[in-house]
């Protein structure tokens, strides 16, 4: 087993040798550290290459939880890629979240549970607000390119023999908004 540790601070002006000390006084052989926000997923590369270097058995550590995630949902996706190179998660200064012991896998569980609730009552409120919506008449999308008297000039024309390109061009739209012009 191997622990890899990740370190982790938001601005160029912070440092991370205090980070790195503790994570190799834990028992990290190696530790990727980097400067960078917390809020950019896709902005902390030395992650990424932390993950990518977890093979079965490994730990992931980190002193806080908050230099690995912004919020619980990020946690829990991070914690699926941990799982699925099949290592496992610690942070030092949060015992709670520890997948190495079967009290800190329970309460992720749990935390996973409440998020995948949370995240059907949100599409739930979103499905009912857009029936209610609908209901009174509202429209979605977006508002049409043509009006009426336009498309009905343009099924015209397109009947007396211009190609959709022609027309698209007259009116300074795409030929698929042409198309379903002559459609609806």
């Amino acid at each position: 087993m191997t622990s890899i540790g990740y370190a982790r601070v938001s601005s160029t002006d912070q440092d991370f040798d205090g980070q790195i000390e503790r994570l190799k006084a834990a028992g990290c052989d190696r530790v990727f550290a980097e400067k960078a926000s917390g809020k950019s997923t896709n902005g902390r590369h030395e992650l990424g290459k932390a993950v990518k270097a977890l093979r079965p058995g490994d730990v992931l550590v980190t002193v806080k939880l908050d230099r690995l995630a912004r919020s619980i949902r990020d946690l829990l996706r991070l914690l699926d890629d941990v799982k699925a190179a099949g290592a496992r998660f610690r942070a030092l200064d949060d015992p709670w979240c520890d997948t190495t012991t079967p009290q800190g896998e329970l309460i992720l569980t749990v935390m996973g549970g409440l998020a995948e609730f949370e995240r059907k009552l949100i599409r739930q409120r979103c499905e009912e607000g857009i029936k209610r919506a609908k209901a009174k008449g509202t429209r979605f999308g977006r508002k049409s390119a043509l009006d009426a008297g336009q498309r009905k000039r343009i099924a015209e024309r397109y009947g007396a023999g211009e190609t959709m390109a022609e027309l698209a061009r007259e009116y300074s739209v795409g030929e698929a908004t042409v198309w379903r012009a002559l459609r609806g």
